[in-house]
């Protein structure tokens, strides 16, 4: 889509009701070309005037895309540094021209990011007007980089380097309620500055500079980042880009692992019927520890810095501290090697569920559960998700014992689309890692193309 028929869309809720046709409010579509070009890190820029809610918008985007690896770039960090007779005259320096940004230095920070390799972002202190000589931010490789900033469309190099272009358009009057707020509370200015600032550089800049760049959108958002129906549906076109299942789609909750050559290989090596018990065992369990890894991942976290022993500083995140498996016995119980593998002296609860029920009926058979697990993150191991009645009754429970629905995290090796439904809708608040969706369930409700019994296979009780 070149920049001179670039189609302008606002999006807002009340369109939804008259809402019909592919692509409706104007994302940009895929060419031939993209479809079959290697597959490169998707660039979004999120521009708008100060204060507009970019930085809101893009951890909203983050968070909803939170099984892919997604990182932040603020053009903020480019600011130049001051020289002493700027220093000396700050308050008649404005920041708000293209000309405060080092644009040359941002524009190799996304070609190289874009590229495959890290970067090491500079951080700008908006206290003293300078960057920090002795930190940076070590910022690596990702499936989706969002690069936010009043100027991001400014610079026709960096405009092109993007996949989809955001404009916040936010009231001037909640722009400036909001830039008070923040440079008194963040940035300890006082109020009378900072109006100056705005009337003497921020308005002028923002008519000069900021709003002419408008017209580069692909999308405008109106409210910024109250408008959940535009971000949703940008999400969304961001997952379709990426290759997303359909069903990710329409459950953010839900997580297929991406698919490479060694997954096939090894779900067709479990897949067939005459593969040996020896290699059966072999290749699940090293689907099963990739499920495990990856479902570690969506556990929460904190930033933590170390030094290496180079004398270079990392910054890294530190584990999630508080967690559990629970496994669905028996087939469960096969992914509890991997997941001790994964974290040392982890403790581990069980639960046996009858498929048809006792001679009472009753499903639920036998529990053991830690006495703290309401504290705790559960990582819920069951192999197949088929029908999602046993996977439901065991939710359920670790909800009655007072485990938030946000705190389970269920890893299984195949799902089926029913009981994808069925979880997803009833617990709409767990997530759901897989490394691979079938296609159905057949009349005696067995996955299909499936694998067979699983735990019978793995356990070696199939004769």
């Amino acid at each position: 889509m070149s920049e001179e028929t670039t189609r302008l869309i606002a999006i807002d809720d009340h369109e939804m009701e008259n809402a019909s046709g592919p692509n409706l409010f104007g994302l940009p579509t895929p060419t031939a070309t993209e479809a079959n070009a290697p597959k490169q890190p998707f660039v979004i820029g999120v521009s708008g005037g100060t204060a507009s809610g970019k930085t809101t918008v893009c951890n909203m985007i983050i968070q909803q895309l939170r099984d892919h690896r997604v990182v932040l770039v603020s053009q903020d960090s480019f600011y130049r540094g001051l020289t002493p007779e700027e220093s000396r005259r700050v308050h008649e320096y404005n920041f708000d021209h293209p000309d405060a940004f080092d644009t040359e230095q941002l524009l190799d920070c996304i070609q190289k990011l874009k590229s495959g390799q890290s970067y090491q972002v500079p951080i700008y202190d908006f206290k003293s007007h300078s960057r920090l000589t002795d930190s940076f931010r070590q910022v690596n490789a990702s499936d989706v980089i969002i690069l936010e900033g009043i100027l991001v469309f400014h610079d026709r190099r960096v405009r092109n380097l993007m996949n989809m272009k955001l404009f916040l358009d936010t009231d001037d009057d909640v722009r400036l309620a909001r830039r008070i707020k923040r440079d008194i509370v963040e940035r300890g200015r006082d109020i009378n500055s900072v109006l100056d600032q705005y009337a003497k550089f921020v308005k002028p800049a923002f008519d000069d500079f900021v709003l002419p760049t408008k017209k580069y959108a692909d999308v405008i958002i109106p409210r910024g980042a109250s408008n959940h129906v535009a971000i949703d549906l940008i999400v969304q076109h961001i997952r379709t880009k990426l290759g997303q299942h359909n069903l990710c789609k329409i459950y953010p909750n839900l997580t297929a692992i991406q698919s490479m050559f060694q997954i096939r290989g090894m779900h067709t090596l479990i897949r067939d019927r005459e593969t040996s018990k020896h290699d059966f065992i072999f290749y699940s369990d090293r689907l099963i520890r990739l499920v495990v890894e990856h479902g570690l991942g969506h556990l929460p976290f904190t930033e933590k810095q170390v030094v290496t022993p180079t004398g270079s500083v990392y910054t890294g995140v530190d584990f999630c501290k508080k967690l559990c498996g629970v496994s669905i016995v028996r087939s469960g119980e096969s992914m509890e090697n991997a997941l001790r593998a994964c974290c040392k002296g982890i403790r581990i609860g069980k639960i046996l569920i009858h498929r048809d029920g006792d001679d009472n009926g009753k499903q639920l058979i036998y529990e053991k559960l830690p006495k703290d697990i309401s504290e705790r993150h559960v990582l819920l191991l069951d192999p197949v998700l088929a029908t999602g009645n046993s996977a439901s009754q065991a939710i359920e429970l670790l909800t009655q014992k007072g485990v938030p629905e946000s705190h389970i995290i269920f890893l299984n090796l195949i799902s089926a689309p029913e009981g994808i439904h069925r979880v997803c809708k009833r617990f709409p608040l767990l997530k759901i890692v897989t490394s691979e969706i079938d296609v159905a369930l057949n009349e005696e409700f067995r996955v299909i193309p499936g694998l067979g019994e699983f735990g019978d296979r793995y356990f070696g009780t199939d004769d």
